[in-house]
């Protein structure tokens, strides 16, 4: 019994703790030549300087830094939002990168979007071609 109850505290604590952190709502992608315009639509619970979503990036399948987009304030009355990069350069190998959100406090989210290249539209995605 005193296992099962354990286990059951441990599972509520890492919920509260992950349900404080970043949430990646959507991404809307445009292809425009040799460059991309990416959108990110965030949630999180910013509750002021102390603990905000304060950046979001993108990576390649091997985990290299793209680009990434500093948050340079909290964001408290306006959730979700939105937040855009422009003219970003993803290699002409790369089929498939990954959006990861990050807060002041936790760093970055377990949250990760993964995004296939080669598709018009997934979970929580859209591509502009």
């Amino acid at each position: 019994m005193k296992t099962k109850l354990l286990f059951l505290v441990s599972m509520l604590m890492t919920a509260s703790v992950q349900a404080d952190q970043v949430q990646i709502k959507f991404a809307e992608l445009h292809h425009l030549g040799n460059t991309w315009n990416i959108s990110v639509t965030l949630k999180h619970k910013d509750s002021g300087w102390n603990h905000y979503a304060n950046a979001w990036q993108i990576v390649d399948g091997k985990n290299k830094l793209i680009r990434k987009r500093v948050l340079l304030h909290p964001h408290v009355n306006e959730q979700p939002f939105t937040r855009s990069l422009y003219s970003v350069k993803i290699p002409g190998n790369t089929k498939v990168i990954f959006i990861e959100a990050m807060d002041s406090i936790h760093g970055v989210s377990p949250d990760r979007l993964r995004i296939d290249l080669s598709r018009t539209s997934g979970k929580r995605y859209k591509i502009n071609k």
